[in-house]
């Protein structure tokens, strides 16, 4: 029986760092993963669904902004089943190279079903049936998650889909129906609108993507209906019927209100995530479904810890690794203690891309808070204006008294690459005067966060 100082069960963004950090530092590591290394985000989330979204921002540039380059193309087409396979082509790149790093670190890679076992085992399922016994001083659980079902839409994988199915299918739909504009919903909606698709959105609460600034959603609206994406705000789904062709939703304002029915040929169903637990994890104790864990990131069970999407939001790949991190150096580091999750980015990859980091100004008008808020346009950004995407902004906000960032909010082209100077300044806590007193370089996308900084305390020069 082969006995290891870590077991890590899953093998995402948590699971594999965990893991390869562990080895890092001397350990002997196996990490058990039931599919392939890199878990959903590499292999059916971030990096595909990134490559897809590249595909959709490249064909609408040509096909609705070539003349403003001067640039003329016949009969313009794509390939739908090229479009798809570029994407896999990446992600399974990428899960080599994680395979690759294990090997390098000495990590056994481990193809299998994980599940916790009494004292200090892992049980593991492999794809025959047959269950190996691996002893181990601790355990990582990185399960992770999956798409939630809707109770009267079960996913099909033809009409209903999750996110999953929805980068790999087969055929362009002629027209879909998105439940939830969160970042997954309105990433697709973008995605299947660009090459044409008739998309509906539907979304109970009163904005897109609404956990982010409430100016940044209302922007963010006004393009999406631009681009021909059909966004129903406020409204609940209450009913399904799939027995036809395609799919008929029933949905009526979400405070009351006449009912309508919306007819598409698929519907994909993003109203958020379901942890996905080990097998005999009933000795844990759970949060709303989610593993529970101290400071240490350990469960309620000793020597068992856990990281990641599994343990409850934020649901980022990057808080994710950040976690496992932190939980295996507590693990193995004499004397350190854990970190939690605090500042972190959050990004949306449609077009215009959206980026946040900190409060938003409805927060901080919730906690009464004093602030200041600039804003600089994109529309007066020489380097947006000379790559024809000006469209957006950049909003910072500060404490009026000191000069500390509680938040930036980004959309537009380039934010998901900006919002990290702000992660940065923030980790440091920078204030106003530093990034004023920062030089950025002209012409670039990042000038925006220095005049918005700027504009903040009423002397930003280029508005």
């Amino acid at each position: 029986m082969a006995s290891y100082d870590l077991i890590v069960i899953g093998g995402g963004p948590a699971g594999y760092v965990g893991a390869i950090r562990a080895a890092q530092l001397g350990k002997k590591v196996a990490c058990v993963e039931k599919e392939r290394a890199g878990g959903t985000c590499l292999n059916w989330g971030c990096i595909p669904t990134k490559a897809l979204l590249k595909n959709a921002e490249l064909y609408h540039t040509l096909k609705h902004h070539g003349d403003d380059f001067g640039l003329s193309f016949d009969n313009l087409s794509y390939d739908w089943k090229k479009v798809v396979k570029r994407s896999r082509n990446v992600s399974d790149k990428l899960a080599g190279g994680i395979e690759f790093l294990f090997k390098k670190n000495k990590v056994d890679y481990i193809r299998g079903v994980g599940g916790l076992a009494a004292n200090g085992k892992v049980e593991v399922l492999d794809a025959d049936g047959k269950t190996e016994l691996l002893t181990t001083k601790n355990v990582l659980v990185a399960t992770g998650c999956v798409s939630r079902e809707l109770p009267f839409l079960p996913f099909d994988g033809e009409k209903v889909v999750g996110s999953r199915e929805a980068m790999n299918l087969p055929k362009q739909p002629k027209s879909i129906t998105i439940i939830g504009a969160g970042a997954i919903g309105i990433e697709f909606a973008y995605f299947f609108n660009a090459y044409g698709t008739e998309v509906n959105v539907v979304e109970m609460m009163d904005h897109v993507l609404p956990i982010e600034d409430n100016d940044v959603s209302e922007t963010l609206s006004k393009s999406l209906t631009k681009q021909g994406i059909n966004l129903l705000t406020g409204t609940k789904t209450t009913s399904a019927d799939t027995s036809g062709d395609g799919v008929k939703l029933t949905v009526e304002p979400a405070d009351g209100g006449d009912s309508q029915v919306l007819e598409s040929e698929m519907v994909l169903v993003a109203i958020g995530i379901a942890p996905v637990l080990p097998n005999n994890a009933e000795q844990i104790k759970l949060e709303r479904g989610f593993i529970d864990t101290d400071d240490r990131y350990q469960t309620s069970v000793a020597n068992v810890y856990a990281a990641g999407d599994i343990t409850g939001p934020p649901w980022l790949a990057h808080t994710g690794s950040y976690e496992a991190i932190q939980a295996v150096e507590g693990m193995f580091v004499d004397g350190y203690e854990p970190k939690q999750v605090g500042i972190f980015p959050a990004c949306t990859y449609c077009h215009p891309e959206v980026a946040s980091v900190g409060l938003t100004e409805q927060a901080c008008k919730e906690q009464g808070l004093e602030y200041n808020v600039g804003k600089f346009p994109f529309a007066a950004s020489g380097r947006a204006l000379a790559v024809a995407d000006s469209e957006g902004f950049v909003k910072m906000i500060f404490d009026k008294k000191h000069g500390e960032i509680l938040g930036a909010h980004m959309i537009g082209g380039g934010a998901t690459e900006l919002i990290a100077e702000v992660a940065l300044a923030m980790n440091l806590e920078a204030t106003s005067d530093e990034i004023e007193a920062t030089i950025h370089a002209h012409p670039t996308l990042a000038e925006a966060i220095h005049e918005a900084t700027s504009d903040a305390f009423g002397h930003a020069i280029h508005i």
